[in-house]
């Protein structure tokens, strides 16, 4: 059997399969995303197509599942022909809102294609897979925004990886913000410019608007390689032939109202997973719509320098944006090849893939240089359990004892505010002088940080004997039911201490 992915990228495909799902009916189905395509429509018991295609003048009516079956077999023999093998089975990429009976129905309709499904994983699990995979070591923890900018949707995921595991905190999805509004915006510029020039408005017909949609479209993705594009239409309309150039930064002003819908868009998906911006510790942009350079940088402006943005505006070495989830599927794909369908079953079991995790850290109370008692994480939150760290610590008090205080991590944001300046190159400044400096100073941004500060108490451990300067061995366990197990003992020693915590609020 071989194995390899095919990750389906048909926004109107994975919208409109649930049609054939008993859980939906068909006036629950959203038709804007087949405004340049053909319409649904109700069918007996599902939703089809009316289509020409044959050589006849009437048009055929194709359900969904049919169209799924053909676009599969398509993509199957396309694998076949470049691999010169016969593929057999393969992972699917599906989107995060993807139901249980819609994967049913998926599945169905591969099977039909011959095609076995051997897994289904999520999008931008799938592209964060694939930028984990150039690592060399296992993947570091930290938080991370997988924002998957297509053609008529976004789709938006706040990854936790914890000790290798990833853990969906939350998503977000939009079925009208993508990359056709950029496409509208320079249909309607060259639209204009068209009009000025002839009097006559080629969105009239249908097919100046084809043509003019076609173009608009090749020069958007020209926009994202150079810093101009030229627009080029032979007999856009009554026969006239129409060019126009673009540069980037006009571009970036006419959609500059779009580039601001990703950035609050994936802010919101953020504040919805109950963190802040400076929670992210990387955004990687998948999609499409991905390639603008705008989008990368807008999000490098709003987001904190200590987050990553991955994105080819912003990474030489940066994978492909299309390719992400495909190459991600194709990873999993070949893991997971040569597993008996049982053991794949018991891998992508609730029980193993929707694991619970911390909401809090947790870590030790510890004295700071100024007396006052400052947290040192242990465990970030976010990590699913059950669970075990172990660290080292050094005890710094004085005495033969050490007090251990294990307690819960509360985030803050701490504000810097600029400080206000009274002078201006020795001199002082009187309230009736004309500055631009005032200007400045308002212009000066507020510094955001975030720190840690001691929560509630969770228990205490009092070692004997461990002297200033010796190292003791810290172990920390969180069980499936949030009790926790504190075992301590001093390195090369032979004593230690050991507690238990039941029902712990972490």
């Amino acid at each position: 059997m071989t194995a390899r992915s095919i990750s389906n990228h048909s926004r109107g495909g994975h919208k409109a399969i649930f049609a054939d799902c008993k859980d939906n009916r068909f006036d629950s189905i959203d038709p804007s995303n087949c405004q340049g395509s053909a319409h649904p429509q109700a069918h007996e018991s599902t939703t089809a197509f009316s289509i020409k295609d044959t050589a006849e003048d009437d048009a055929n009516t194709i359900t969904v599942s049919e169209i799924t079956i053909r676009h599969l077999r398509r993509l199957r023999q396309s694998a076949s022909d470049y691999l010169g093998k016969t593929v057999t089975a393969a992972v699917v990429t599906v989107p995060t809102d993807f139901s249980d009976a819609q994967k049913t129905a998926l599945a169905s309709a591969a099977k039909s294609a011959g095609l076995e499904v051997l897994q289904f994983i999520n999008e931008p699990v799938a592209a964060l897979l694939a930028v984990d995979q150039r690592k060399p070591h296992r993947p570091t923890d930290r938080t991370v925004v997988v924002a998957d900018l297509g053609g008529t949707r976004s789709d938006i995921a706040i990854i936790s990886i914890r000790g290798g595991m990833y853990t969906i905190l939350a998503t977000s999805h939009d079925y009208e913000l993508g990359g056709s509004k950029l496409d509208e915006l320079l249909m309607e510029h060259f639209a204009k410019e068209f009009i000025k020039k002839h009097k006559s408005d080629p969105r009239t017909t249908q097919r100046s608007l084809a043509k003019l949609r076609l173009e608009s479209e090749a020069t958007k993705k020209a926009l994202s390689l150079g810093n101009s594009a030229a627009f080029s239409a032979e007999s856009l309309m009554d026969g006239i032939d129409f060019s126009s150039t673009i540069n980037r930064s006009r571009y970036d002003l006419l959609a500059g109202k779009v580039f601001a819908s990703f950035t609050r868009f994936i802010e919101n998906s953020v504040n919805k997973a109950g963190l802040d911006v400076l929670d992210i510790d990387e955004i990687l942009l998948a999609g499409g719509t991905a390639h603008t350079p705008r989008i990368a940088q807008n999000l490098q402006s709003h987001f904190p320098s200590t987050t990553s943005v991955i994105a080819p505006a912003t990474s030489s070495n940066a994978i492909n944006p299309s390719e992400l989830t495909a190459r991600g599927a194709a990873l999993q794909a070949y893991l997971i090849e040569s597993f008996d369908q049982e053991d794949i079953e018991q891998s992508t079991h609730p029980a193993v893939t929707v694991t619970p995790h911390l909401k809090s850290a947790i870590g030790f109370a510890v004295k700071g240089a100024n007396g006052s008692e400052e947290f040192q994480p242990v465990i970030h939150a976010e990590t699913p359990i059950p669970l075990r760290r172990t660290v080292v610590v050094e005890n710094t008090t004085e005495g033969d004892g050490l007090l251990l205080k294990m307690c819960e991590g509360v985030r803050d944001i701490k504000v810097t505010k600029p400080e206000q300046k009274s002078k201006t190159n020795g001199v002082a400044k009187h309230e009736d002088d004309d500055s631009d400096d005032d200007d400045d100073e308002d212009d000066e941004e507020e510094l955001r940080e975030q720190v840690w500060r001691v929560g509630p108490i969770l228990g205490e451990l009092a070692l004997k004997d461990a002297k200033k300067g010796s190292k003791i061995n810290v172990q920390v366990t969180v069980g499936s039911g949030l009790e926790v197990t504190i075992s301590a003992m001093i390195v090369g020693g032979k004593i230690g201490v050991r507690g238990h915590i039941a029902g712990a609020s972490a």
